[in-house]
Formats: structure tokens, sequence, C-alpha cells
């Protein structure tokens, strides 16, 4: 789930350096999720991190790349948590809603503000489309998975797939909530029981 970004510096970063770049971005991330970035320039995010610009510079080296950079982060954080989630579930009838479920709640810290700016800034948004495609290839390899093993009824899983990653673009542009007004995790979590409910053996 991550993407690529342009580092200011051409060589590896001391551990210190290192140690403060990362400090950095979970700083950024937790701002972001809370009040969105589009309003913020270079300035503004160093006064709220109290620190430089030169500092904040150790991320990337503009505020658009500072941005995709910390929005990489984030959902590099989602994936490995969810990941972990499906991992400790063992029935192949509950690994697919495990997995849904814990999309949702990854995505609930997320606020509004934040949710508008990924919409509205391209390179944030070409980052959610290519973790909702991933997401709708990992959703494909659990039906097969399941139906595999005998737990879940012998459905299309592409089709399934396709169906789910159509509902995460819905839940990425808004139109789920402008529909349903469930916020991005509730409406993930409204997705894993259509789902698990829809491909369980009667």
């Amino acid at each position: 789930m991550a993407g690529t970004t342009v580092e200011l510096d051409p060589e590896p970063p001391s551990p210190r350096r290192a140690a403060r770049r990362d400090e950095l971005l979970a700083d950024l991330v937790a701002l972001f999720l809370a009040e969105g970035f589009r309003a913020f320039g270079v300035g503004d995010l160093a006064a709220r991190l109290h620190c430089s610009r030169s500092t904040l510079y150790l991320v990337a080296d503009s505020k658009e790349r500072i941005v995709s950079t910390a929005v990489n982060r984030y959902f590099r954080e989602c994936t490995r948590f969810v990941e972990e989630k499906v991992d400790a579930e063992r029935d192949p009838a509950r690994r697919i809603t495990a997995y849904l479920l814990a999309v949702a709640e990854a995505l609930a810290p997320a606020g509004p503000a934040f949710r508008a700016d990924l919409a509205a800034h391209a390179g944030a948004r070409e980052v959610y489309r290519r973790n909702t495609a991933a997401a709708a290839a990992r959703v494909r390899s659990l039906v097969d998975d399941g139906v595999a093993a005998g737990a879940l009824r012998p459905v299309d899983a592409a089709f399934v797939g396709a169906a789910v990653a159509r509902v995460m673009e819905g839940i990425q542009t808004g139109a789920v909530t402008e529909a349903s007004g469930l916020d991005d995790a509730h409406a993930y979590r409204a997705l894993a029981d259509l789902v698990a409910h829809g491909l369980l053996e009667r």
C-alpha cells in the first residue's frame, strides 16, 4: 500500500535523522487525520510540529510530497494492522469479515476533514485509489481461499472482488456517505456484514 516519494537527501540519512524523520511522519499523520492537510502550508506545519522548515524537509522536499509521504505512511500502517487481524483469524469463513472489519477499524481515526482532503487532493487520492485496488484483490484472494476450503459458497471471486471494489470507490468518493449517511469506517462495517452473510454456506 505504499507509494513512491522523492526524498530530499540522495543518500540514506543517519540513524538520528531517520529517527527524527519517523517521529515527524507520525506527528504529521496524527495531525492530518484530525484536521486534514490542504489548509496547511509548510510554515503552518512546522509551527504545529514545533520544528523548523528545514527539519520538516527531512520528510520530503515540498508540501505536495510531504502530504503524499504522510498519506502513504498512514496506509502502510493500515495494511500492517489489517493483515495482522486477518492472520489471527484461522476460520476461512471469517477471514473476509475480519479483513473488512479491520479496514473499518483502521479508517476510524480519519476525520471528516482528512477524508474530504483525500478526495480533493490528486496525489493523496491516487494513494487511496491504489489501496482500494489492492484491497479488492485481497478480497478476491480471501474469497478464493474460503471457497476452496468449502467454508464459503462457490461464488465468482472476481465478481465479488469487483463489486466490493466499486463500493470501496463509492466510500472513497463520498458517494456512499452522501447516500447512506455512514462515514467510511461504518460503511466498511456494513460492507463486511453484507459480504459475510452473502457468502456463508447456509
